[in-house]
């Protein structure tokens, strides 16, 4: 066995149509890959900038090529955090080592998680802010392949949004990401409007940073924090304030960190969403295992691109389980 070869290369990968939340719409999205080898076995790990913290795919591929020397001289994922900074490239790059981890020891990384089965899992489908009507027809069209539906919002005409697709779907179980534009609006008023369309949880309602906005707020929906919850760091200032976080490998900075933070989250009494960037089957796998102990999966990411990756997971009525061989891990 020789020494871990680090490389990485840049995928583009068109969308379906257009992903559309209240910041802009995208048409495709690019992602990075991290290939780890060991001359017998290679470990892949796929990572999306976050683009709302400055990352491009070129900045994060920087990055992930300034860890080769690091890998080679026999740098571990639990190395890492003292090496890089969380976001995209240690996602990549922590990913790559539990898959080549798994390779080599003929364990499969779920396994060395701790877990003692793997479950397939209901993930949520996101349809994308729009006009009220749009929305109510994009609701309608998957409605009976999908009975978990997440509402991309952005502020002004909210509930006619989600009332919209309450009736293009009314049997659907509905869950809300406001992106921080309910930044100045009254939290609980806004929240207790949808209460009778059968909401379950609102997304980072406030933008991050300014979570204080939410000190006093008794809102009768289960708030959730997204951005302002990156890693262990931010769960001080969230706990009090949010009932659930949202943890997603590019932000956290890989597997390891996630797993970490949601065993503490939930100690802390928070209870667990596991979300993802744009991405194709091989970036959720890793996401795929923190998912069999959240309350609320949102692993849609392959379902929005145009195609997804040879052995991706199957979607069958919102329910995603591994193709055989998996794709990861």
């Amino acid at each position: 066995m020789s020494a871990p070869r680090l490389t990485a290369r840049i995928e583009r990968w068109p969308v379906a149509g257009a992903f559309t939340i209240a910041r802009g719409a995208k048409t495709h999205v690019d992602v990075v890959v991290a290939d780890i080898e060991d001359g017998a076995s290679s470990g892949q790990g796929e990572a999306t900038p976050i683009y709302y913290h400055g990352e491009s795919a070129e900045s994060v591929l920087d990055q992930v090529h300034g860890l080769v020397g690091a890998i080679a001289a026999g740098a571990t994922k639990d190395d890492l955090p003292g090496l890089i900074g969380r976001g995209a490239a240690r996602n990549a790059v922590d990913c790559a080592l539990w898959d080549l981890a798994a390779k080599v020891s003929g364990v499969p990384a779920w396994r060395h998680t701790g877990l003692e089965a793997l479950a397939p899992l209901t993930t949520a489908f996101t349809i994308s802010v729009a006009q009220p009507e749009r929305m109510e027809a994009d609701a309608r069209a998957v409605a009976g392949r999908h009975g978990l539906l997440k509402l991309k919002l952005a502020g002004e005409g909210d509930h006619e949004r989600v009332a919209a697709v309450r009736r293009g779907a009314p049997d659907a179980r509905l869950i809300v990401d406001a992106n921080e534009s309910w930044t100045g609006r009254d939290v609980a008023a806004e929240a207790a409007a949808l209460v009778p369309l059968g909401v379950e949880l609102i997304e980072q309602p406030v933008a991050a940073g300014q979570d204080h906005l939410l000190d006093g707020v008794v809102s009768p929906i289960p708030l959730c924090a997204d951005e302002s919850c990156q890693d262990r760091a931010d769960l001080a200032r969230c706990i009090g304030r949010y009932a659930a976080i949202n943890i997603k490998l590019d932000k956290a900075g890989g597997l390891t960190e996630a797993l970490a933070l949601a065993s503490e989250a939930k100690a802390a009494g928070l209870e667990l969403m596991v979300g993802c960037m744009l991405s194709t089957s091989l970036g959720v796998a890793p996401a795929f295992l923190v998912g069999q102990t959240a309350r609320w999966v949102d692993l849609d990411g392959p379902l929005l691109l145009a195609r997804d990756r040879p052995g991706g997971f199957r979607f069958d009525a919102g329910v995603m389980t591994i193709s055989d061989p998996p794709i990861w891990g």
